[in-house]
């Protein structure tokens, strides 16, 4: 551990709303412009790394017409109010023409000041695309996204003039300009198909992954490690969790149950449908049902009954959060996204009282290297 990089810790914003319950109709607290602008500034202030701000076309913690925000008008505003968190995006290929897209991401780093990333989601929730009336398969989007990533960066190497004739990406004379101050945005990947992996690999700068057990974690590292190796790069690693806190264990597991203590049927009940018989395989491990939601000592999932994708949580005290990332670093991650409800005050607890006690595991480590 003491040949690699200090581990990177970044926070969440929260689009669909927010609260100290989820899954009811509404949220507590709206996604309005002020209060996100308030969880960022508080991020920003906290020394959290970057923020990921993700995509989805109908909300994913509350009721599907619920208040949303949408993820690029607000990723834009959130980098005129801020100075030094970074902004991970989150974006669907398909949606915006890749020529288009290159062009507002280099302006949009231009105007941070070259603190955005892109997170590259080709599988999105089972149904959302479909929303916008974009269809294509699994296997399809995948495809899609490779030529996205391929041209964009093309783009944002040469400024163009660029041709490209893919199967789902065409290009005539395509410029970008100005092009990306270097170093320019990283793109991040999810997944855990082999469809996922594959990509990953190939035009990746770090494989995202939303947590599972060790084991299950271990296992997905493995299969990433051979993919990139059969391409020739070198793997970086990130995870992403919720957290649920608290001074005592006992504390924190009725926190995570009071979480739910307001879930409305038709949440539920939308929930379920939109995991039932996906193709996403990460979407399919984080909705599995175990007995009272406990998938092992510290993990939880109760969260996926009512919100999309992410749906797992470590809890317990600050002391055995700590020692879960701590473990989960050990596996080979080195950037975690967190979250925990609510994003306001939880960024407080998380980084004044689970951070320090990885960093001195850390350094305790290091200094018995």
């Amino acid at each position: 551990m003491s040949e690699r990089p200090p581990p990177k810790f970044s926070w969440f914003v929260p689009i669909d709303g927010d609260g100290d319950r989820i899954g009811s109709l509404r949220a507590q607290r709206e996604p309005t412009f002020t209060y996100l602008r308030d969880v960022v500034l508080n991020a920003e202030r906290l020394g959290y790394h970057s923020l990921l701000i993700p995509t989805r076309f109908a909300n994913g913690s509350f009721e599907h017409a619920a208040p949303l925000a949408e993820t690029w008008t607000t990723a834009s505003a959130l980098c005129a109010v801020t100075s030094r968190i970074r902004l991970l995006i989150a974006v669907r290929p398909g949606i915006t023409p890749v020529g288009l897209f290159a062009q507002q991401a280099a302006t949009l780093h231009e105007i941070s000041g070259g603190r955005i990333d892109i997170n590259i989601v080709p599988g999105g929730i089972q149904g959302d695309n479909e929303r916008l009336g974009i269809g294509g398969s699994h296997a399809d989007r995948y495809a899609q996204a490779d030529e996205f990533i391929d041209a964009c960066a093309q783009l944002w190497d040469t400024g163009g003039p660029l041709d490209f004739g893919g199967e789902s990406v065409q290009l005539n004379g395509a410029i970008v300009a100005p092009r990306p101050a270097q170093p320019g945005p990283e793109w991040y990947l999810g997944g855990a198909s082999d469809a996922a992996l594959r990509l990953a690999a190939a035009r990746g700068d770090v494989l995202l992954c939303w947590i599972q057990p060790q084991d299950a974690m271990a296992a997905l590292l493995d299969r990433a490690r051979d993919a990139y190796g059969l391409a020739g790069r070198l793997p970086r690693f990130g995870l992403r969790t919720h957290l649920v806190v608290r001074e005592t264990e006992a504390e924190a597991w009725g926190a995570a149950s009071e979480l739910l203590s307001e879930a409305h049927p038709e949440v539920l009940a939308q929930r379920a449908a939109a995991v039932k018989s996906t193709a996403m395989v990460g979407a399919a491990a984080q909705a599995r049902r175990v007995e009272d939601d406990r998938l092992g000592e510290r993990l939880w999932n109760g969260i996926s009954r009512v919100r999309v994708n992410l749906g797992t949580a470590i809890v317990g005290t600050p002391q055995q959060a700590a020692d879960e990332l701590t473990a989960y670093q050990q596996l080979g991650f080195d950037e975690f996204i967190l979250s925990a409800y609510p994003h306001l005050e939880e960024a407080e607890r998380i980084a004044h009282e689970v951070l320090p006690l990885v960093e001195a595991g850390n350094t305790m480590h290091a200094e018995e290297a």
